[in-house]
């Protein structure tokens, strides 16, 4: 081969197999799915029915939340239940605040995920300390020395352990030292990981989350250079946080968990959607069919890039990357920010009847077959400066061919992508294959196909994908949780009327989160937030700040609009 010859192909990162019961995460062993219930973990009826639910829909993990001992020792008797079954599936204790429940969980079922930011570190109050560097060292002492305690509890027990370090939920401590950054996150996770390592206890998962995209993948891409330069294989568990419903939701988790597994990151996922957890399992399994296919396809070989061409002029007013579609009549019907921003005509269209829009016709347009480029890259230095680039990518291997077009395509250009996938797979399929592009910041647009879908559909989709990859703001954005044990109201439904009442805030951006665990920090990327507080109260959030408390929730959702209305950030619907 050349020694100019550049080659991409899909390379799994080398990780330890950790037991979870019958399951193994990491080394040779498949990319695991998993769910979460979202019931009250008392309620042992519910729980064990949400668990079968989540396993015949094709999970092979279930967590519960913990809160308390009550619900450890709840634990036990889903798991003693369930054997009796025989459904042998490991189950999961999500804890927050309290060790004390992690103890009592580790001696009853196969794993125990305990939080960082407030395993042993107090609860967040957003405050900053002035620690000096012996005050601070003196903390994370104390933290790993009770930590190292747990872990030969855990050893006793044959418990495997996940860290789960949420980008809401970070210490004040971390904060105060590091900011709200993916440099806190990963520091928050070694010092747990290095007594692991100290104590030779090597049945651990990390996680390391965010509700945003860019931060989410941004920092587990810094943590595996953390560990991998420490020598350190742990395997990772992925997902996005409060990720949302619909194909958002689905989008959303497509992009960042796709993303993460094209370049060979991940041994569990869990897609976290404000749904029934089983609904999140088809998505997990076909992300997972996505990296198959990946791995199987054959590898992207390409030579030294040309210089190319800029055709800057041809995007002027366009700052964020465009959305070309095919004419099809019903676009007409769009209002004006729903509208793609080019439409192609075909020989047989008439420009005439899309008045509303910007017309090219293929003419305007120079097509690129990704094929073609790679073959040789030279072959884009002499593009003529008024068509626009499009690179139509048609290999197999598509994370792979689009890393490599990254470096080799005119700037700036288009991608068209096709898809022959039925309608529910396309959203995902396409946040699995242009997550990494998007989010590297190359390209300069998105021209989607996909006979199944309608050209309405395929629109939106583009916008979606470049919202969830925060390169082009078309919409209100939500973040809301999955919902669990401790969710305080009905998430679905209250949902669906938080979006029902602001979904017409393009660009706005509003939390809805079951309970205060990770709400006020993840929505401090939020510009307001509905937090679940007690039973039938809810919280109002203007950024990290509680505006209001115990307001029931029957008057939330208006009171949540009076908010917004009073800093100015409302227009009525049309």
């Amino acid at each position: 081969m050349n020694r100019n010859t550049k080659v991409y192909a899909y390379h799994r990162r080398k990780t330890h197999p950790v037991k979870v019961g019958s399951v193994i995460i990491g080394g040779d062993a498949p990319i695991v799915v998993q769910s979460m219930t979202n019931v009250n973990t008392n309620d042992i009826e519910a729980g064990i029915a949400q668990t079968k639910r989540i396993v015949e829909a094709g999970g092979a993990i279930v967590r519960f939340t913990a809160q308390g001992t009550r619900e450890a020792k709840a634990l036990a008797e889903v798991r003693t239940r369930l054997d009796t079954e025989g459904i042998h599936v490991p189950l999961v204790a999500d804890i927050h605040f309290n060790p004390q429940a992690a103890y009592e969980a580790a001696k009853h079922i196969e794993k125990v995920r305990i939080n960082p930011g407030n395993f042993y570190d107090p609860a967040r109050k957003f405050k900053t300390i002035d620690y000096t560097d012996a005050e601070y060292a003196q903390e994370v002492e104390g933290l790993q020395k009770s930590f190292a305690e747990f872990l030969a509890h855990c050893k006793e027990h044959d418990t495997a352990i996940r860290i789960g370090v949420n980008h809401g939920s970070l210490s004040d401590r971390i904060m105060s030292r590091y900011g709200d950054t993916p440099e806190g996150m990963v520091e928050s996770c070694m010092e747990f990981l290095q007594v692991c390592v100290a104590q030779s206890f090597s049945d651990v998962v990390i996680s390391i989350k965010a509700s945003n995209t860019t931060v989410m993948t941004t920092t587990v891409r810094l943590l595996c250079d953390r560990m991998a330069q420490l020598g350190m294989t742990f395997p990772l568990h992925l997902g996005v946080t409060e990720a949302g419903d619909g194909e958002d939701g689905r989008v959303k988790s497509a992009t960042g968990i796709g993303s993460l597994l094209a370049d060979g990151m991940g041994d569990t996922i869990r897609v976290s959607l404000s749904e029934a957890p089983e609904a999140e399992i088809p998505v997990g399994r076909l992300l997972v069919e996505c990296v198959t296919e990946q791995a199987n396809a054959p590898a992207v070989t390409f030579g030294s890039p040309g210089e190319g061409t800029r055709s800057v002029e041809l995007f002027n007013g366009h700052s964020t990357p465009i959305v070309m579609a095919k004419a099809a009549p019903e676009l007409n019907g769009l209002k004006a920010d729903e509208r793609p921003d080019f439409i192609i005509l075909s020989d047989q269209d008439n420009p005439d009847e899309y008045p509303e829009y910007r017309c090219l016709s293929l003419k305007d347009l120079v097509i690129i077959k990704d094929v073609d480029l790679l073959a040789d890259p030279s072959s884009v230095q002499n593009l003529s400066e008024d068509k626009y680039p499009v690179i139509e990518i048609t290999h197999p291997n598509i994370p792979d061919v689009l890393k490599a077009i990254g470096e080799v395509a005119p700037r700036p250009y288009v991608i068209k992508l096709s898809t022959s996938a039925p309608a529910h797979e396309v959203p995902v399929r396409m946040g699995y294959y242009l997550g990494g592009t998007l989010l590297r910041g190359e390209c300069a647009g998105l021209w989607l196909e996909a006979p199944s879908m309608t050209a309405i559909d395929l629109v939106r989709l583009s916008f979606g994908l470049l919202q969830s990859t925060r390169r082009r703001i078309t919409k209100t954005e939500y973040i809301s949780c999955p919902g669990c044990g401790r969710t305080l109201f009905d998430l679905q439904e209250t949902v669906a009327r938080v979006k029902a009442a602001t979904g017409h805030l393009k660009g706005l951006k509003i939390g809805v989160m079951g309970c205060i665990v990770n709400g006020p920090g993840e929505m401090a990327d939020a510009d307001y937030g509905y937090v679940g507080s007690s039973p039938g109260d809810i919280d109002l959030y203007k950024g990290k700040e509680c505006v209001a408390r115990k307001i029931p929730q029957a008057e939330a959702v208006d009171r949540l609009i009076d908010l917004i209305r009073s800093h100015g950030d409302w227009v009525d619907p049309e």
